[in-house]
């Protein structure tokens, strides 16, 4: 398959003046995949309508089929069709938090298809805060199921170059429209149950919820991995680079000397700190995501430095561990799943 590329500019005038987004916005009424840019990650499109065209996320991804999918809107109006029900403490939280990065689980309707839901009785929905994707969406004019645009397992894509390095040939199209900003996945909060319940830290805190609404907890099942995902990101291991990951809990120096124990095998090995520590480490490859005091710069830059390990050919990964308070609590979650859960822990 030939897949069309598209730079878009982000938009301050009329969609209409933007004929790349037209072109877009037809193939995936037409029942194609079609990748665009969020304010968090590259999410690859189609109708969430349509079984077959939503079949082909699955297939370009490699994606589990019992995983399910985002649906992402423009509007009030989709929402309403496909949400059976919107509890009041879903209204604040739009309110609070839309267009953003917060996902809701609402009661279904009928009419979407069966694979984005993974045979839940639940959607998972969000209104994404970037104008190239708002601006896709409502030219579609329908409800659009969108996982990171990435091959399943692999760091998700802050670039669009990072989209065809993965999916080039396997999809119809991809919108370019720059680097993402927040870097990681959206939050995903149950509205179904007693205490909202957040199925994936994300882009807005737990604090910032809680602001809001009152109490919040976190699922018992973000690390279980047996358990059916009732939200995309709660299975399988996710976001990881090629070489193995680890996870360090202990001192720099403690860090630096599992490096010269993979050295001295022979290995390659990569470093993940902040720009703080960079200096300290001795490994082949050592990258920062930016200063520890500023973990939401951490956590944008995570993926593009995961897959710059990938390019570096390391044979190995250690990283730093970072506080999980605030947007640390996505920050970890996605470490963790990268390294499939590897925690190496100084005596």
């Amino acid at each position: 398959m030939h897949t069309k590329h598209w730079f878009v500019d982000n938009i301050v005038e009329n969609k209409n003046s933007y004929p790349q987004l037209q072109e877009a916005a037809s193939l995936l009424r037409q029942g194609e995949a079609v990748a665009f840019p969020t304010e968090t990650v590259y999410g690859l499109g189609a109708d969430a309508t349509n079984d077959e065209a939503v079949s082909k996320i699955f297939a370009a991804k490699g994606r589990p089929s019992d995983n399910p999918l985002i649906v992402h809107i423009a509007s009030r109006r989709q929402l309403e069709a496909l949400a059976a029900e919107i509890p009041a403490v879903a209204d604040k939280l739009m309110e609070a938090f839309w267009p953003g990065p917060l996902t809701l689980i609402f009661p279904k309707r009928e009419g979407i298809s069966e694979k984005v839901t993974a045979g839940l009785s639940t959607v998972a929905v969000r209104m994404p805060d970037h104008p190239v994707a708002l601006a896709l969406i409502e030219e579609a004019n329908v409800p659009v199921a969108a996982p990171s645009a990435n091959r399943s397992g692999r760091p998700s894509p802050t670039l669009a170059v990072h989209v065809a390095e993965d999916l080039d040939g396997k999809i119809a199209g991809i919108v370019d429209g720059g680097a993402t900003g927040v870097g990681v996945e959206s939050t995903v909060l149950d509205c179904t149950s007693e205490v909202p319940t957040i199925l994936r830290p994300g882009g807005v805190t737990k604090e910032q919820l809680e602001e809001v609404i009152g109490p919040v907890r976190m699922d018992a099942a973000l690390r279980d991995e047996t358990a059916k995902p009732k939200s995309p990101g709660m299975k399988y291991t996710h976001y990881a680079p090629k070489a193995p990951l680890a996870i360090v809990h202990g001192t720099r120096e403690f860090l630096q000397q599992l490096v010269r124990e993979r050295q001295a095998e022979g290995l390659k090995t990569g470093v993940l700190t902040t720009a703080e520590h960079q200096d300290f480490y001795e490994a082949d490859v050592v990258l920062a995501c930016g200063r520890r005091a500023d973990l939401e710069t951490v956590a944008a830059k995570l993926y593009d430095v995961l897959r710059s390990f990938d390019a570096a050919g390391v044979d190995v990964i250690y990283s730093e561990s970072f506080p999980s308070e605030g947007i640390g609590a996505a920050l970890m979650n996605r470490l963790e799943k990268a390294a499939g859960h590897t925690v190496i822990v100084q005596k």
